[in-house]
């Protein structure tokens, strides 16, 4: 008869999640996930098989949980879809004043994983790819509403103004690791926001 587990295998995975996104996944040792999570090496390769898989599993938790966010904002009904982007923008920017190591924000794990693995892991590139594309859907779907509402002047193809605002939002997760403070990303978000009226 198997063992039962005897820890909480979502919060070792939280655990794991938060040392892969401060320290990137190269950089996160075996050793480094045994004191994140509390377990013993044997336990997390028998729960998890590899630091590849378990990663994998990280990354997923994370794009549940922050692309859930991103896409309740963005199809809040109740606010127009200029606020909405509004609100999603704010949100970014509260986000990486909220999630810092040593007074550094850590940035985004998605961005952080297309710089370092997208082009060499295929698995993390699949992940990354279908949660560009529900972002992308979202951010669209309400530039198209903003559109036709009269909210958003711009009549560029909502798609390459979702593609657009996407790139901002990713720039200003490095710039928030680069050490730009809030009033620079507030900045940032205004400037972009400005973009759809022209």
């Amino acid at each position: 008869m198997a063992r039962p587990r005897t820890f909480d295998e979502e919060r070792a995975l939280d655990a794991a999640m938060r040392a892969f996104w401060a320290n990137g996944y190269e950089a996160t040792s075996t050793q480094d996930l045994c004191e994140a999570t509390g377990l013993g090496r044997s336990s997390i390769y028998n729960t998890f098989s590899s630091k590849h898989e378990l990663f994998q599993r990280a990354l997923a938790r994370y794009i549940d949980a922050m692309t859930a966010v991103q896409v309740e904002i963005l199809e809040d009904a109740e606010r127009p879809p200029r606020e909405r982007l509004r609100a999603l923008l704010a949100h970014i920017v509260d986000s990486e004043f909220a999630c810092r190591e040593d007074e550094q924000s850590i940035g985004c794990l998605t961005v952080n994983t297309t710089v370092e693995l997208a082009g060499r892991d295929p698995e993390s590139a699949e992940l990354l790819a279908r949660d560009l594309a529900a972002r992308l859907a979202a951010l669209s779907s309400v530039i198209r509403a903003g559109q036709s509402g009269g909210d958003i002047v711009s009549t560029r193809d909502a798609g390459d103004l979702a593609r657009f605002l996407n790139a901002v939002v990713g720039g200003m997760r490095i710039s928030a690791q680069g050490g730009a403070d809030r009033a620079t990303l507030t900045a940032i978000a205004e400037t972009a926001l400005d973009s759809l009226d022209h």
